[in-house]
């Protein structure tokens, strides 16, 4: 399945409007990556390192988004936690489908655009939470199912992710990663046999990016288990 954006941008745009699930999302967000980036003041650029990487929507949530839709009946009613939500996309799709669901982001300004756009798209309110992963706000496995698209883009936070997943996921739990065939999910998945979780590929797409570029992007899915 090739999961296909709107008409690819060759400009920012300050809405995008999605078509996605059967339906059109609208999307508001507060600038391009650029300009937010260049915007920041030596205070932001710490070890962290806050990129404003939550204004963009990246292939991976378009990916993940379907993957929520086609698995309706396994989230409705399911409390669910969306790890770094950005502009709200999946989050939304997910309470849309009648999910509980908690959406964290590390940003402050992410979750003030993704409550905006759920109310945009007249759907239930997730819980936004502002949240760091090495420091939980989630009661220990209480969560059944966990997301998160393009998440793992440094190696020094596969530690801390997994480190996540164990304290979150309720016993027989699943988490699902979309991600870009990065070169870091290698280590994260040796990182993930190593502590006795399993991965399997469900299954690989080509999506376009907001952006207009030569090629599809290929994004992998991965469900996570015990």
């Amino acid at each position: 399945m090739v999961v296909s954006l709107m008409n690819q941008l060759s400009e920012y745009t300050p809405r995008l409007e999605v078509p996605l699930c059967g339906r059109t999302w609208t999307l508001d967000r507060a600038a391009d990556l650029e300009t937010l980036w260049e915007a920041m003041v030596d205070d932001d650029l710490d070890d962290d390192e806050r990129l404003p990487y939550w204004t963009e929507l990246w292939p991976s949530s378009l990916v993940l988004g379907e993957h929520l839709f086609a698995n309706k009946e396994a989230i409705a009613g399911k409390c669910c936690l969306d790890i770094g939500c950005g502009l709200g996309l999946t989050a939304i799709i997910a309470s849309w489908l009648g999910a509980d669901v908690i959406a964290m982001d590390y940003e402050f300004e992410a979750l003030r655009f993704a409550r905006k756009n759920a109310a945009l798209n007249n759907v239930p309110q997730p819980v936004w939470t502002l949240m760091d992963w090495r420091f939980p706000a989630v009661r220990a496995q209480s969560v059944d199912l966990m997301w998160g698209g393009d998440i793992m883009y440094e190696t020094r936070f596969v530690e801390p992710v997994l480190t996540f997943l164990d304290h979150c996921l309720v016993p027989g739990g699943r988490a699902w990663v979309a991600e870009p065939n990065r070169n870091v999910y290698n280590e994260f998945k040796a990182q993930l046999d190593k502590r006795g979780w399993m991965s399997h590929k469900l299954r690989t797409e080509k999506t376009t990016a907001i952006y207009e570029q030569p090629s599809k992007v290929t994004v992998n899915l991965w469900e996570l288990s015990r």
